[in-house]
C-alpha cells in the first residue's frame, strides 16, 4: 500500500459551496492549510532527495 496521497488539481465546487453554506469556514480553511503543508512536504522531500528535475 502506498503512502503518497493524491489530491485533485480541481477544487469539487459543490463541497467548497457546503462549507461555506453551513458558515464553515475556519473548516475548510484548516482543510486548506492542511493540503497547503502536505504539498510544501512533499517539495521538501524532493529538493531533499535531488529528485527535482
Amino acid at each position: 500500500m502506498s503512502n503518497i496521497i493524491e489530491y485533485s488539481g480541481e477544487p469539487n465546487d459543490a463541497a467548497i459551496a457546503l462549507f461555506l453554506q453551513d458558515d464553515n469556514g475556519d473548516k475548510l480553511t484548516d482543510i486548506l492549510v492542511d493540503a497547503l503543508d502536505e504539498a510544501f512536504r512533499i517539495l521538501s522531500d524532493d529538493l531533499v532527495g535531488g529528485s527535482l528535475n
